[in-house]
């Protein structure tokens, strides 16, 4: 059991967070997930709100509502994320807002109002998600590359201001992983990527629920302001 722990996972309509939510509703979290649209699964112990990480009143309203039913959030999970492949010459600047939106907008607003809650038990764990694309320099992932780097740096910042209130942050940082984000990716990029890993192979969603479990563990009470990198980057 997990002592009826509440956890939230930002976009668990698929790919990673899909894969979260059953993890952490399998393990007895309490799991609260959100994306734009609905889910297509039904789990116990596991609540759903439909919403844009970047829409500010949405996300305290749901945060309102998490306060009103549990009274607690020990466990945030900042995984939504978009992505975008393309020259700069050739990225629309309405690309660069919904990235900037979704990515960095997202992950802020989220880590503030978990930290309200949080603070209030002195207790909390929030795992934020960067990209191997940043120390890599990715050609083509120039915005995408730059917004996770803003994480990183948000990431950093705020395990010094939450220390305090007894809240780590942390992050994790993918190797490519075969879901929709990277399905448009040019496969020959994808292996000229993987090749410069010290691992080549895809990451699996495995190895990214193995950090978060490490992260989110009360013996991790000493982790905070890391990011770790996967596949030897």
């Amino acid at each position: 059991m997990a002592d009826e722990q509440v956890i939230l996972i930002t976009g668990t309509r698929k790919g990673i967070g899909r894969y979260l939510a059953h993890y952490y509703a399998e393990k007895a979290f309490r799991v609260v997930g959100c994306s734009r649209g609905e889910v297509d699964y039904e789990l116990d112990n596991y609540r759903h709100y439909c919403l844009d990480v970047s829409d500010e009143s949405r996300v305290k309203n749901m945060f309102s509502e998490i306060r009103k039913l549990y009274n607690r959030l020990d466990i945030l999970i900042n995984n939504a994320g978009i992505a975008s492949m393309n020259h700069v010459v050739l990225t629309p600047l309405e690309t660069v807002h919904k990235i900037i939106n979704t990515n960095y907008v997202g992950t802020f607003l989220f880590c503030r109002e978990a930290a309200k809650l949080m603070q209030k038990r002195r207790y909390g764990r929030i795992v934020n998600f960067t990209t191997v694309a940043t120390p890599l320099k990715l050609e083509g992932e120039a915005i995408y590359a730059s917004s996770k780097a803003a994480v990183a740096s948000l990431t950093e910042i705020l395990a010094r201001e939450l220390a305090p209130f007894g809240v780590t942050v942390n992050a994790v940082g993918p190797t490519p992983i075969e879901t929709d984000l990277i399905r448009s990716v040019p496969k020959e990029k994808i292996k000229a990527l993987l090749d410069r890993q010290a691992i080549h192979r895809f990451g699996e969603f495995r190895d990214i629920a193995n950090v978060i479990d490490f992260f989110i563990s009360p013996k991790s009470d000493f982790v905070t302001g890391q990011n770790i990198y996967l596949g030897g980057i």
